[in-house]
């Protein structure tokens, strides 16, 4: 495929500005051909309008032309082939298998989204009829269902350019609720940004989807995301990335005449707690996994177990041991992109400013020319956690903090200081979960996945996973980003009441044509009212 370099609106493409950028090769320091387009406002405008305009068809269509859709992406994806891996990896220096991981992954969300828009019964109806003899005042008949926002922008993440990007879970679940999607593609991997577009952009031809239901945009800048996010057709935002950039949209959409709900995964530190028991029967086997996930894809996940907490004692203090050698063991890789590694540096630095020691490193030295991350692990004393905040601050890439407490009670204490997070992990027996019962509720409080003797990399995509958590972790902690759940960010509730049958939705009629679950008068049924 040749790539164009330019924007995709609609059924057309655009390049109004003559300024360009391109990617870069972040394993070999060199860009990649070809220019890419920096969005225009005017783009952005046409964009949106091309989104409204197609809401007002796509809104009706079927949960089966949906599913089509859907399927039809999967599809043209599966079809660029190893072109599109090999650009994936030029792109992002990460390794080919983990681009034909990410390509099953996003596909398979993809398809998991088909079968739900499908089957129809995300929608939630709800049908009370009347009872029009009630004494002392007639009930009338209510029906309530769930019904899409309007246009999404999704903004691409840098550390999954396929899965959290142009065709990925924010995408997939916007599409089944039957909202049009503008995607703010990521800058660091336009290339397969565009072939993945171009793909989204054939499936809505081919199956007959009305034009604007899909739109990309390229571009680096802060103001794009500020446009985007005050654009007065935009009904909701789905974001991952850094705090600093979800924030800020969060911010520029809550000052509209007309907030709109920001949906941005922020990132995590996820910590992970060893408690006696485990420790001492299997700390070894604890360090290899902790290592393996906290080296996994050069640390860049916002799952990354970026903590480590145990009580001091000969069994914590072999297991931080183990883990040092065993990080030792592990060379640099490329990051991906220049200033990822730097801030990964910069942080790395603070830590040490911040009374952690460094207790572990790759026994390599990492060429920051070539964007190399090298792994460590660094050891503070739960006292000095407690009293210095910058000890609390993630590290995007791949390190682990391990902090020692003295006794349970600084344990529940340095539990009770976290901000929300995605995950916490513990490690324990059962006899540690009923000594250690309170420290489970505290944990309860804190974050979005609570995870038992496994580790948090590694996110299933399935109806019961809940990706997110309390703020910082996530902007709304009543939502997940992957799994099933994540169309009910991009649809609200409405009401009829009186409505003569014609008039209803078609799973609000007494015929449950579509064979959905229902909620009838209090119970849950397929059959007809």
């Amino acid at each position: 495929m040749e790539l164009h370099g330019q924007h995709i609106i609609g059924s057309k493409t655009s390049a109004q500005r003559a300024d360009a950028f391109k990617a870069v090769n972040p394993a070999l320091g060199i860009e990649i051909e070809p220019a890419f387009a920096r969005v225009s406002d005017s783009e952005i405008n046409q964009a949106m309008n091309a989104a409204q305009s197609a809401f007002e068809t796509y809104r009706r269509t079927t949960g089966e032309q949906r599913a089509a859709f859907l399927e039809r992406i999967a599809e043209q994806i599966e079809s660029l082939g190893d072109e599109m891996l090999d650009r994936f990896v030029e792109e992002t220096g990460l390794p080919r298998g983990r681009a034909e991981g990410e390509r099953a992954r996003t596909c398979g969300q993809l398809r998991l989204f088909a079968k739900v828009a499908s089957e129809g019964s995300w929608a939630d109806a709800r049908i009370d009829t009347a009872i029009p003899d009630r004494q002392p005042l007639p009930k009338p008949d209510l029906r309530r269902i769930l019904i899409p926002l309007g246009p999404i922008v999704v903004f691409s993440a840098s550390n999954f350019p396929l899965a959290f990007s142009v065709a990925g879970g924010d995408t997939a679940s916007a599409f089944a609720a039957g909202c049009p999607v503008v995607v703010k593609c990521h800058w660091g991997h336009p290339g397969v940004s565009e072939m993945v577009g171009r793909a989204v952009q054939q499936a809505a031809e081919a199956t007959g989807m009305p034009d604007g239901v899909f739109s990309m945009l390229q571009g680096r800048g802060h103001e794009i995301g500020t446009a985007l996010a005050k654009h007065p057709l935009t009904r909701a935002i789905g974001f991952t990335g850094s705090l600093t950039g979800g924030r800020a949209l969060f911010d520029a959409a809550s000052s509209r005449p007309d907030p709109i709900p920001v949906y941005a995964e922020m990132g995590s530190i996820n910590p992970v707690f060893v408690l006696p028991g485990a420790a001492a029967e299997r700390g070894e086997q604890i360090a290899a996994g902790l290592v393996q996930s906290v080296t996994l894809g050069v640390g860049q996940f916002c799952t990354n177990p970026g903590l480590v907490i145990g009580l001091d004692g000969d069994d914590v203090n072999g297991l931080i041991d183990k883990t040092a050698e065993l990080i030792g063991e592990h060379a640099p890789a490329s990051m991906l992109y220049a200033g990822l590694c730097e801030a990964y540096g910069e942080g790395l630095q603070q830590l040490e400013a911040s009374q952690a020691e460094v207790v572990g490193m790759s026994s390599q030295a990492a060429d920051t020319t070539l964007t190399e991350g090298a792994p460590a692990v660094l050891r503070a004393e739960g006292a000095a956690f407690l009293a210095n905040e910058e000890l609390h601050h993630e590290v995007f890439g791949p390190s682990t903090l391990f902090v020692v407490a003295g006794e349970t009670a600084q344990l529940n204490q340095i539990a009770r200081r976290l901000e929300g997070q995605l995950t916490a992990t513990i490690h324990g027996t059962e006899d540690d979960l009923k000594e250690h019962a309170e420290l489970v509720a505290i944990l309860e409080d804190r974050v979005g996945r609570l995870i038992f003797n496994s580790f948090p990399t590694g996110v299933e995509v399935c109806p019961s996973m809940n990706h997110g958590g309390p703020y910082p972790a996530s902007s709304d902690s009543h939502f997940t980003s992957v799994g099933t759940a994540a169309i009910f960010r991009f649809a609200r509730p409405i009401a009829y009441q009186g409505f003569p049958q014609d008039a209803l939705p078609t799973e609000l009629r007494d015929r449950n044509e579509a064979g959905v679950w229902r909620m009838v008068n209090g119970e849950m049924s397929r059959d007809d009212v």
